[in-house]
C-alpha cells in the first residue's frame, strides 16, 4: 500500500496539470544566425497556411490583422510586394485524451485507510487542443528566422477565433520577439 503523503502528492500533481491546461502555452524562438538588420518591411505568403483552397479564411484575416498591428508597433512597414519578412499562419486542432490516476478516498478515524472499491483505476479526460503557429520567414532565403507557438486547450472554437482572442494570443507571441525594425539588437 503507498503511503498517504505519496498519494497525496499524486492528486495534487494531477489537479495543477489539470489547471495548467486551460491556459495556453506560448513560446517563441529565433535563428540566431539571422541578421535582423536587414529586415524593414514585410506581407504575407500566398498561399498563407490557414487559407482554404481558393479563398481567405476569416481566421486568416483575424491572424493578419493581429499580426499586422504587432509589426507595424515594432516599426516595419507593410509591402504587398518585395518585402524582407513573410507571414505564414499554421493553425490546427487536436483530439487528445489525459489519463490520470484516481486519487484513493481515505477514511476518518484516528488512522488512514483506503476504502475499498473506491479511488481505484483512472480518470480519463478527453479535449480539444489548439496549436497556432506564427512564423516570419525571410522572403530571400525562405528560411524561417522566428516562430512563435501557442498551444492550449480549445473549449470552443467560436470563442477561439474570435478577433479579440486572437489579437490576445499574437500580443503574447510577440512579447517574446526581441527584435525591431532594422535592428539586430536583442531588446531585454
Amino acid at each position: 500500500m503507498r503511503s498517504p503523503i505519496v498519494l497525496l502528492a499524486t492528486a495534487l500533481l494531477a489537479l495543477l496539470l489539470a489547471a495548467c491546461a486551460s491556459n495556453p502555452v506560448i513560446r517563441a524562438d529565433y535563428d540566431r544566425a539571422a541578421d535582423f538588420s536587414r529586415y524593414r518591411s514585410y506581407g504575407f505568403l500566398a498561399p498563407l497556411g490557414t487559407d482554404k483552397p481558393g479563398y481567405r479564411s476569416l481566421l486568416t484575416e483575424r491572424l493578419s490583422r493581429a499580426t499586422r498591428a504587432q509589426l507595424d508597433a515594432r516599426g516595419y512597414v507593410y509591402a504587398a510586394s518585395a518585402p524582407d519578412l513573410l507571414v505564414n499562419f499554421i493553425a490546427r486542432l487536436d483530439e487528445r485524451i489525459e489519463v490520470m490516476p484516481a486519487a484513493p478516498y481515505y477514511g476518518y478515524g484516528s488512522y488512514y485507510r483506503m476504502w475499498p472499491g473506491y479511488g481505484w483505476g483512472s480518470d480519463v479526460y478527453q479535449y480539444t487542443e489548439g496549436t497556432l503557429n506564427v512564423d516570419l520567414i525571410d522572403a530571400r532565403t525562405r528560411q524561417v528566422v522566428w516562430e512563435g507557438v501557442s498551444v492550449g486547450e480549445v473549449r470552443s472554437v467560436p470563442e477561439s477565433t474570435s478577433q479579440e482572442a486572437i489579437d490576445h494570443v499574437v500580443g503574447e507571441m510577440f512579447a517574446r520577439y526581441p527584435f525591431r525594425a532594422g535592428s539586430a539588437a536583442v531588446a531585454q
